[in-house]
């Protein structure tokens, strides 16, 4: 069995569609896709009518209007054995930051980890999300192996950021978020794209300011890891730069069972 998966902070769903989210997803035809920042409640969600044909539809709202919050998208015909909306903390999921559906060969751990705002304001509010969602998944592997996909708004490594000197203390390339990128894999997560590629220079996100998408001034912060046991099977890792609509562009794996 060989399946795609792609994950997209797509930055409001409504906007994303008005940029022709569902023409791409009809073009693209992604076997699974986690979306992140959707910014919609189950109320505005049912007015605006959303028929995402060939998918069945999994949603995880924040409780504040027209933020944060994710969805997953699953191609029609994909068995799916369990939903599970949160991580059982309520700070975190008022705010819709993870949602997780079952397999038969995995879990899927869809998340929007939160930004650590300027001057780092919400750095403790992040590393207790991470320390969360390390727990949470560790535990899912005890019963089978997790992807996990999102929004990790963290670059890793000078290699995974345009302009590393310049962003030592910025919120998302801070000493403290990169030190939880590294727990994260050492816990015995792999970074598909990383280790596929250990020395492609390829961004997922950019600033809508000074024409950084244009010039290519960005990020690497959306990502999949994978349990270990798992990396054997992913034959592909991708990132989709030139797909437009957000801030963000989307980012893939293709595992064969």
């Amino acid at each position: 069995m060989k399946l795609e998966l792609l994950s997209w902070n797509i930055n409001g769903v409504r906007a994303v569609v008005r940029k022709g989210f569902e023409a791409w997803l009809k073009s693209a035809k992604p076997d699974i896709l986690g979306l992140q920042e959707i910014k919609l409640d189950d109320a505005k969600r049912e007015e605006a009518k959303f028929d995402f044909a060939g998918y069945e539809e999994y949603w995880f709202p924040a409780k504040r209007k027209g933020y944060s919050g994710t969805a997953i998208l699953v191609k029609t015909g994909l068995k799916v054995l369990s939903v599970h909306q949160g991580l059982g903390v309520a700070d975190f999921d008022d705010e819709g930051r993870a949602l997780t559906l079952e397999f038969a060969k995995f879990f899927l751990v869809n998340a929007y980890f939160p930004n650590a705002q300027p001057e780092l304001v919400r750095l403790h509010f992040k590393e207790r999300f991470n320390s969360a969602i390390l727990n949470y998944v560790k535990k899912l592997e005890a019963k089978k192996p997790v992807i996990i996909c999102g929004d990790f708004n963290v670059a890793h490594q000078e290699i995974d950021i345009a302009r590393p000197k310049a962003n030592e203390n910025s919120p998302g390339f801070s000493f403290q978020e990169r030190v939880w990128a590294d727990k994260f894999i050492a816990s015995g997560l792999v970074d598909t794209f990383r280790q596929l590629y250990p020395k492609k220079v390829q961004y997922s996100w950019w600033s809508y300011r000074a024409n950084a998408r244009v010039n290519n001034v960005g990020w690497r912060i959306d990502y999949f890891l994978v349990s270990a046991k798992l990396m054997k099977h992913v034959k592909k890792a991708f990132i989709l730069d030139k797909v437009k609509g957000s801030d963000h562009c989307p980012v893939g794996i293709e595992i064969n069972f």
